[in-house]
């Protein structure tokens, strides 16, 4: 097996938001935002080699933080990365004006790109899709990523929004993936330019989106394993899918059961079993249950992550 011939040579200073994100978790402590151990989390991010981060999106728990606190974890976000790694801000929203609000701030701040993700709940039509991203993207002059996650907005952004979207939006430059669907990935290679950024939203399905087509990962599974989803993503995108298949079946049950409950309880959990933050959710999210509590402490510990006790 071989990397096809769109990975050959293409790294990240041609598509430069390709690679490895974190979407960060948003550490509490007391029920506010514990900037030590965001700090902490971000240095380790720093070293673990991955390409950059994503403050406040899903895994952020972006719903429960208000804009104040929003906006501060970003600009810590931005000030603990120059030089070190790209910051792809969450500001996307399911009201367009609040979402431009907080990607002009997030500009402001100095991040080098926006995650937008679907809005939810109110489910708009594929038009209106089409005017809600157009007018953020006219509202900034930062990069996009969209963000389609169907499973938790009701709605999927159509590859024939998509490409409609970056025909006429130039700052629209690519796409989180997270609807579970590989087809999605060669259907949006055969719609849209080669320089169009394709990221997997889904751990465990990053591989095999790497094969179909796919630049690089947004993942949860690296707020613990940086350095391992890194060297995956690398691996696979520099002609070495063998290495990548490895890390892949080392860390593939990690990989699920990080979603064994609503993200970002569990890698939450196993951060706090790590002893790097406090296992603080904000309601309506709660912490994980006994069982997998226990399912998950095994697999941190199958795979080497956490030492037997």
């Amino acid at each position: 097996m071989r990397a096809i011939s769109h990975f050959e040579g293409v790294m990240t200073d041609r598509l430069p938001f390709a690679g490895t994100y974190t979407a960060l978790v948003t550490p509490f402590r007391s029920g506010k935002v514990d900037a030590d151990a965001l700090e902490w989390i971000i240095r380790a991010q720093a070293r673990g080699g991955v390409d950059g981060i994503v403050p406040v999106g899903t895994t952020g728990e972006s719903p429960t933080v208000d804009f104040d606190e929003h906006i501060q974890i970003v600009k810590m976000s931005v000030a603990l990365s120059r030089g070190k790694l790209k910051v792809l801000a969450g500001t996307g929203g399911n009201s367009t004006k609040e979402a431009i609000y907080l990607t002009r701030a997030a500009e402001e701040a100095g991040a080098d790109g926006s995650l937008q993700v679907a809005p939810y709940y109110n489910r708009p039509t594929q038009e209106g899709l089409f005017e809600h991203f157009r007018a953020i993207a006219s509202a900034t002059k930062l990069p996009i990523i969209l963000y389609s996650i169907p499973g938790r907005c009701g709605v999927e952004i159509a590859v024939d929004t998509v490409r409609r979207l970056a025909d006429r939006c130039p700052n629209i430059v690519g796409i989180k993936e997270a609807g579970g669907n590989v087809d999605r990935v060669s259907q949006l290679r055969a719609a849209l330019k080669p320089s169009f950024t394709v990221l997997s939203g889904d751990d465990a399905l990053t591989l095999p989106f790497l094969a179909a087509g796919a630049d690089g990962v947004v993942s949860v599974a690296s707020n613990i394993i940086p350095r391992p989803v890194s060297n995956l993503v690398r691996a696979f995108r520099t002609g070495k899918p063998g290495q990548a298949l490895k890390l892949h079946a080392k860390y593939y049950g990690l990989f699920k059961d990080l979603f064994m409950e609503t993200n970002p309880a569990p890698v939450k959990a196993a951060m706090a079993m790590l002893g790097w933050i406090e296992e603080d959710v904000r309601l309506p999210l709660v912490t994980l249950a006994p069982a997998s509590r226990a399912k998950l402490k095994a697999t941190l510990v199958a795979c080497g992550v956490l030492k037997k006790s």
